[in-house]
């Protein structure tokens, strides 16, 4: 197992550029007076790939990748960066620190990102999931009273950092009638703990979190595929609830090295739809589970760019339209332009 690089907010956000990066800057683009900065496009080889990632199952694909040597073998160094949240991802690529995201990345976190910077990034693969491809879901604990969603009046309700997943289970939780609920932020490695603990009633959360507690009998289920249930109307709908995806300067410099990744990426991809007891034990040092719980976490769906039907589109707009129709989008977000074409 390689090391994975691990970035708070202080060093992913504000921190200078590493001194080894500039010195890659410094050798790739030697006779330019800035980085960057009127730099003229060769046919060059792809610098390091930094590729922030958010340690939840959907993510599996891409450390997959890593730890098969996918990008290796399609001559890619490519540098994984983990970060306690979504926005923190998409933080570092504002900043320039990343050139992408994985599978896992809150796709409103991205497209806040494309708020604050127009044309910044593309989405390649989506990891849609809903009642059957099990990523968001209520728990509790083992022995709560809590029985259904409507029992969860006036609870303290715990969810994922950032404002996707704050504003995803207050959503669902005026649409399931649940009021008076006090929603908090914490992060997912510590839902399973401040249920044990009682600090909250319930957690809105992500897998690998609700398979730790039960398989360790702290927590169990209480709803799985809220979102597409609750805010896309249908359980079985696809939610776009995670992204990977390329900044669209590095797409634009390297387009070549675009294409490897993307073919490398898809081939994790492959093996966790179709040797998923292969792919899971990739779990372990990315994300909270490991050893014989890797059997029990439930898949994503995965879908690239090129498969997206319409109503692909449509659920996929109807989710960030949520955030707009909230205020929390400052405009309209399209989906279609936010999609790697290839």
């Amino acid at each position: 197992m390689k090391k994975h690089s691990t970035t708070c907010a202080a060093s992913a956000i504000a921190a200078p550029a590493s001194l080894r990066r500039r010195q890659f800057m410094g050798a790739a683009l030697a006779g330019t007076a800035l980085a960057g900065i009127g730099a003229p496009v060769f046919a060059q080889s792809a610098p390091k790939m930094r590729i922030g990632f958010w340690p939840v199952a959907s993510a599996l694909p891409f450390f997959v990748a890593i730890e098969k040597g996918y990008f290796k073998e399609a001559g890619l160094n490519v540098e994984p960066l983990k970060f306690a949240s979504a926005q923190q991802v998409i933080e570092a690529i504002l900043a320039g620190r990343a050139e992408g995201s994985s599978n896992g990345t809150a796709s409103a976190a991205l497209a806040l990102g494309e708020i604050a910077q127009p044309g910044l990034l593309k989405i390649f693969c989506t990891n849609p999931t809903n009642a059957k491809y099990v990523l968001d879901e209520f728990i509790v604990a083992k022995d709560s009273p809590v029985k259904t969603m409507a029992d969860l009046k006036g609870k303290r309700i715990a969810s994922g950092p950032g404002i996707q997943n704050s504003t995803i289970a207050k959503t669902i939780l005026e649409k399931a009638g649940v009021t008076g609920a006090t929603v908090i932020e914490l992060p997912i490695g510590q839902h399973v703990a401040s249920l044990a603990a009682g600090q909250v009633d319930a957690c809105y959360t992500l897998e690998p979190t609700g398979t730790v507690g039960r398989l360790n009998g702290i927590t169990r289920t209480l709803e799985v595929g809220v979102v597409a249930k609750y805010i896309l109307g249908d359980p079985m709908a696809p939610w776009h609830g995670g992204a990977a995806s390329l900044t669209s300067e590095f797409i634009k410099k390297y387009p070549d090295a675009t294409k490897k990744y993307i073919a490398a990426y898809m081939r994790g991809v492959d093996l966790v739809r179709n040797q998923a007891a292969q792919a899971r034990p990739f779990l372990k040092g990315y994300t909270a589970i490991e050893g014989p719980l890797t059997s029990e976490v439930p898949m994503s769906d995965y879908m690239l760019y090129s498969q997206f039907k319409p109503s692909d589109v449509a659920y996929f707009q109807k989710f960030y339209d949520l955030f707009s129709d909230r205020g929390i989008f400052t405009r309209r977000v399209l989906v279609d332009s936010m999609l790697y074409k290839g």
